[in-house]
């Protein structure tokens, strides 16, 4: 008989300790035993993981407790959920929250760790699928706030501009030519969940910004050095801003089609700023103005 997890309360009834044998009994009846590294679903997995890619039916690769929860709580569709020997225990406490018809493999500590990106891994992983996204969906509220992203390649830079976004308003992310792909696990991770409940869409930068003008928004880009000082800006109506690389900063043909250039005033001694922290700085600015 299996013991209660490590740290939690020991069953201090009957009633109780019934409840956890059968809850333990269920989860151990899902669990599938998979011993080999060449299973078709710890292949979709590991290929996922490595090429920061969706599976070939269009779904994402996410790996830790925090991510699974944050999958579920966000109402993500699970085609499988993957265990390691060592955090057995850890389906107790996640498998209840995910629909019976989902697949729960559990694998060897060795065949988890071949499949997964990062080196200590927490021996929990998923294949879910993403929300549907659209431009359209993006546009859909009375004051669009969209966030244009240009070349950004570093994913942890792109995963807190997701989570900024989120957190003060966006209603979408488009994300350009030369922009690394909303898969990649360690934007994935960076975003903190952020990608699994925003309208993160991918499309070429020219024609967003033709759809962009046409619903009526203003289009404006950051920069470290020249335009309008953010404390001067208006940016109170429907409205995209773009962010580019940070070294070579956005396209010249794109530039030519904004209306303006709002400056992030800052100390001389520092060249620039990250586009994740430019990226903050503006949309916090925005949530200002607009909450004033």
């Amino acid at each position: 008989m299996s013991l209660p997890e490590r740290g939690r309360r020991v069953p201090a009834t009957d009633a109780e300790y019934h409840l956890w044998l059968h809850m333990t009994d269920t989860v151990s009846d899902r669990l599938r035993r998979v011993t080999s590294r060449h299973n078709a679903l710890v292949k979709e997995l590991r290929r996922a993981l490595d090429k920061g890619e969706p599976t070939p039916d269009g779904h994402c690769a996410i790996e830790s407790v925090r991510l699974i929860e944050e999958a579920i709580r966000s109402g993500l569709r699970f085609k499988a959920v993957f265990f390691s020997d060592a955090a057995e225990d850890r389906a107790r406490r996640l498998l209840p929250q995910i629909g019976s018809h989902v697949e729960a493999l559990l694998l060897p500590d060795d065949v988890f760790t071949s499949a997964v990106a990062t080196e200590s891994p927490q021996g929990v992983a998923a294949l879910v699928k993403l929300r549907d996204s659209s431009l359209d969906a993006a546009l859909a509220p009375a004051v669009p706030l969209v966030v244009v992203v240009a070349g950004v390649q570093d994913p942890g830079n792109l995963g807190t501009i997701l989570r900024s976004a989120e957190a003060f308003g966006a209603s979408g992310v488009v994300l350009g030519e030369g922009a690394v792909s909303p898969y990649n696990p360690k934007l994935v991770r960076a975003s903190a969940g952020s990608l699994f409940r925003l309208n993160v869409v991918r499309t070429e930068l020219a024609a967003a910004c033709a759809t962009l003008r046409a619903r009526g928004l203003r289009l404006v880009a950051t920069s470290s050095h020249r335009g309008l000082p953010l404390p001067e800006a208006d940016l109170r109506g429907p409205l995209a801003f773009f962010i580019g690389n940070e070294g070579s900063g956005l396209p010249r043909e794109i530039m030519s089609t904004l209306d303006g250039t709002v400056s992030i005033p800052h100390s001389p001694r520092v060249e620039s700023l990250n586009a994740g922290v430019a990226a903050s700085i503006m949309l916090y600015e925005i949530s200002r103005q607009r909450s004033a």
